[in-house]
Order: C-alpha cells, then structure tokens, then sequence
C-alpha cells in the first residue's frame, strides 16, 4: 500500500475512533462532544484577520462553519498520521505498533492546548474555561484514543491491504 494511500487510511479512520470515543463518552459520561463547527467558525474568521476570539461561541456564526470544522478535523488527522508515518516509516506501515501511535496521538494535544483553546478564547491548556484540570484530562484522553486509532486503523489496513 503507498505512503498516500496509508496515511490517508490511517487518519481518517484514527479520527473516526476518536469522534466514536466522542458519542460513548457523551453516553456514558454526559460529557458531550467536541463542536467543530466552533473549529469552523475559528478557521473561517482566519481569512478577515482574525486569530483570536474572546470566546468563540460568542462570535457571529459565519456559513458553512460546521463543515468547515469537520473536513479541518478530518484533515487534521490525516496530516497527524502524516507525521506518525513520516518518522516510523514504511516499517510502521507493514507492522504498525502501539508505541509510536501513541506518542504522536498524545503529541497532538499540543495543538488544543497551544493553539487552538488560547485562539478560540479558552486559554492555553483551558485556562480560562470553568474547569481547566477537567478539561485537559478529557483532551488528553481523547488524543490517546486518537493515537489508539491510529495504531487500530494501521493494523486492520496491513491486514485489508
């Protein structure tokens, strides 16, 4: 299978792990699941010059944000796979390992916590949400889910492939 072809694979199905994580944790938690159209929103005031939000959901909606926030989250993971498969390589393809999927998938909290939360008027880390310890222990599980997914996507792509 090519480089392409498998990092594709492995990001949108370790993004699919993640949001199925999403609706279980809603299910048996009541923590309800990330709103990426407030992603979208965010992205989309990027063009007019505007990076940073006081609060997000305080901001005027802008058409198409939701879509907007879901195909970022979908590219987001493929280019998060990207870079697991950039380091690993094609012998991270051929017999994926728990190890390295891991280390990237919670790697990737760095992006919520210092780019995201404090653009989209959170903070860094989400300081300035009510409960921030909270948060990051939802946001770092979630990114270990994630980084689970890309090592569950890798292997049943080597076995499908």
């Amino acid at each position: 299978m090519s480089y392409l072809v498998s990092t594709i694979i492995t990001g949108v199905g370790a993004t699919v792990v993640m949001d199925l994580w999403g609706l279980a944790r809603k299910s048996l938690f009541g923590i309800p699941p990330p709103v990426y159209g407030l992603v979208g929103r965010w992205i989309a005031y990027m063009p007019r010059g505007r990076f940073h939000h006081e609060s997000i959901a305080a901001s005027s909606p802008v058409q198409g944000e939701r879509l907007i926030g879901w195909i970022a989250h979908y590219l987001t993971g493929i280019a998060f796979a990207a870079v697991l498969i950039s380091i690993w390589g094609d012998g991270w393809i051929e017999r994926p390992t728990i190890g390295p999927a891991l280390i990237v998938g919670i790697g990737t909290v760095a992006a919520p916590f210092l780019l995201m939360q404090p653009g989209m008027g959170a903070g860094i880390a989400a300081s300035r949400t009510s409960r921030p310890v909270a948060a990051r222990v939802q946001s770092l599980i979630t990114h270990a889910i994630f980084g689970f997914g890309l090592f569950l996507t890798g292997w049943i792509a080597r076995l499908l492939f």
